[in-house]
């Protein structure tokens, strides 16, 4: 994604487009961090010996962690010339700490704002390196320049 259009997909961006993906790797220390800086002090995100005894084989990725990576993954579409306007998720599937999580999303929907915008909504999926399988899944709505749509989707 470059920063002059950040919101690029093969053919254009439409309905239907599948947006290009974002890969996240998570490690000990990050979750670590994260629970520290959100003051989230479940020990399942820190103490392994603990997670191992609540029934998993390592350190869990927060679920606020994975909201963010969405969020990142949104703001980085939308560039510095678009806006993040909603986000939905729902978290299936835990992620151990040390995956790399890929965030990719489908446009489901192009509406006019007026004034050279559109609203782009999104369908938004999260998975897991170790094993394909779909950790988040969500919606986003991001407000971006008319100008960056394929041409028939900018005019709605």
């Amino acid at each position: 994604m470059s920063q002059a259009e950040p919101l690029e997909a093969e053919g254009g961006v439409r309905v239907g487009a599948r947006l290009p993906a974002s890969e996240y790797p998570t490690s000990t220390t990050q979750v670590f961090r994260y629970s520290a800086a959100t003051w989230n002090t479940h020990r399942i995100h820190y103490d392994k010996a603990y997670a191992e005894r609540e029934g998993y084989p390592d350190v869990l990725v927060q679920s606020h962690l994975h909201g963010a990576f969405l969020v990142r993954y949104c703001t980085e579409l939308a560039g510095e010339h678009g806006r993040l306007l909603e986000l939905a998720l729902r978290v299936r599937r835990f992620a151990l700490a040390g995956e790399t999580l890929t965030v990719s999303a489908t446009v489901t929907a192009i509406e006019d704002a007026g004034e050279g915008r559109a609203i782009v909504s999104l369908e938004l999926g999260e998975t897991r390196g170790s094993d394909g399988e779909t950790c988040v899944t969500g919606s986003a709505r991001v407000e971006v320049p008319a100008g960056w749509l394929a041409s028939d989707e900018a005019r709605g």
